[in-house]
Formats: C-alpha cells, structure tokens, sequence
C-alpha cells in the first residue's frame, strides 16, 4: 500500500512497544493517508509541486511511503483515546493465547487508524482501529 506521510512530532516509542499513555508528549507519530495503488511517482512529485506553488507553504517533508506491514493483530477500539491501554491490553493477551508475541522494530510500528473525527463525534463513540506486528513465539 502507498501512502501520503508527514512526520508530526518527536519521541520515541520503545522497541518493547509498552507505550506510557498518559505521557503524550512523548509520543512519536507520522500521520498517512493512505492513497491508491494506481498513483505513481510521478504523479505524487506533480501533486507536491502543485500544493507547494498554489499554497505557498514548504511540503518537502512529505514523502511518498510503500508500507507492508506483515504480521499484525488489530482491534477495533470504541471509545476515548485514554481508554485505548485497556484495548491493547486484550490485543496482548490474544496473541499470546494465539502462540504470538509483539514484533516492534524501528519499522514495525503500533499503528492507529482513525476511522471518527474527534471534532464531530462524541469521545465515548470513537472507533480507532489499533493494529501491532507479531511474530511467532519461539
């Protein structure tokens, strides 16, 4: 899948993937749109150039991204974004019930897909989907 990326902010999350939620500050995120197989290279260089001319803002940190994710377990989470550690928690358990143990590496991420807008939406309806790499326990 090709996607639309723009780093958002600093930190780092452990390799562990253990996210302390309560320190957000911390958090260290990209934010995709995810665009449609059949966009190229060339088509994505011509998007930028057009955007940085009739916007005249800098886009030169966006990049066009190939992502294969692999392996993952995910979860649909319904509700605030605090209440996600609780979600994760049950996504831990599964995969170690299932013969499986988190993967995280410096590009095997937690990822989160927001399928609600925060601003039209009431926070004990949000759905995120939350997904993490796993791998087979040895």
């Amino acid at each position: 899948m090709w996607y639309l990326r723009s780093r958002v902010s600093g930190g780092k999350t452990p390799p562990s993937g253990d996210i302390d939620y309560v320190r957000k500050d911390d958090f260290n995120f990209i934010s995709c749109i995810r665009l449609p197989d059949f966009v190229s290279r060339d088509d994505f260089d011509w998007a930028v150039a057009e955007a940085t001319a009739k916007k005249k803002l800098d886009f030169s940190a966006v990049e066009l991204l190939k992502v294969d994710e692999g392996l993952c377990v995910q979860c649909m989470h319904t509700g605030p974004y605090d209440d996600e550690p609780a979600t994760v928690n049950a996504m831990h358990e599964y995969t170690t019930e299932q013969g499986y143990v988190p993967d995280f590496s410096g590009t095997r991420l937690h990822h989160e897909i927001y399928l609600s807008d925060p601003r039209k939406c009431a926070p004990e309806k949000l759905k995120t989907v939350v997904r993490h790499p796993i791998k087979r326990a040895e």
